[in-house]
């Protein structure tokens, strides 16, 4: 996306040095429904204007919603109080194609959501995640907060939200494929309690797929974008119940 970006604006403004700074960063594979970056202008483009003069030159993968004007102190990364992420998982035994780009299809067994919503509210607070970072993390420290955090299920899709202040690199990949351990039993709630407070990095082998997830909004002080465009951007999938369904066979 930087890229992308940074090559949109070049053409707008050929004689200015852009270089985009984004709220957070994403591995390949993971998409962002509302990801936030700034960038200085000296151009005579009013902000109202950039979104539709760089959509024009970007790809279709990319879109910008909506740009405000800002004051210089203000920092896409520093600035922002909180981000929070969503991974979709789905648990049905065939693989559904229309979900795929968006969800890991994970089926072993029928998955424990009490198990694994419990797991998830055990991380909840000022903690060393050590456990759930991997390795090329540009950050001093391995603590952060975790401010809230949920799962649902309906029907075959489970749905996991996690807020925190700031995210280690490959932190909620690595912790969501612990928590699915823990939804197949594999791994119990006391052993996935003591592997990440004892910051056991080596026991923490798989990661869940980039595909899942998604970067869902990042909240700031004060809000400068209205609502509709920082919530709900990804929409929530809806699976209709077939358990009274009369049984059949089609080829």
């Amino acid at each position: 996306m930087q890229s992308a970006l940074e090559e949109a604006l070049s053409q707008l403004e050929p004689s200015g040095s852009h270089s985009v700074v984004a709220a957070g960063r994403t591995d390949a594979g993971v998409h962002a429904a509302a990801q936030v970056v700034h960038f200085d202008s000296a151009g005579p483009i009013p902000a109202h204007r950039w979104p539709a003069a760089l959509n024009g030159r970007l790809p279709p993968s990319i879109r910008i919603r909506a740009a405000v004007q800002v004051s210089n102190n203000w920092h896409a990364c520093y600035s922002a109080k909180y981000r929070r992420y969503r991974y979709t998982i789905y648990n049905g035994r065939i693989p559904n194609l229309f979900l795929a780009p968006w969800s890991w299809h994970r089926y072993r067994v029928r998955l424990d959501e009490t198990l694994m919503a419990a797991a998830l509210a055990d991380i909840v607070g000022e903690h060393d995640f050590a456990a759930f970072q991997r390795a090329g993390s540009r950050r001093a420290h391995s603590r952060t907060t975790v401010q809230d955090v949920s799962l649902t299920r309906q029907g075959d899709l489970l749905v996991a939200e996690i807020q925190a202040t700031g995210f280690l690199y490959g932190m909620v990949r690595l912790l969501m494929g612990q928590v699915v351990a823990v939804g197949e039993a594999s791994l119990s709630l006391d052993s996935f309690a003591t592997r990440w407070r004892s910051r056991a990095r080596h026991e923490v082998r798989e990661a869940a797929p980039p595909q899942g997830l998604c970067l869902l909004r990042v909240g700031y002080p004060t809000d400068i974008f209205p609502p509709e465009i920082c919530y709900d951007s990804q929409p929530r999938y809806f699976l209709g119940s077939h358990e009274h369904q009369d049984s059949q066979t089609v080829v």
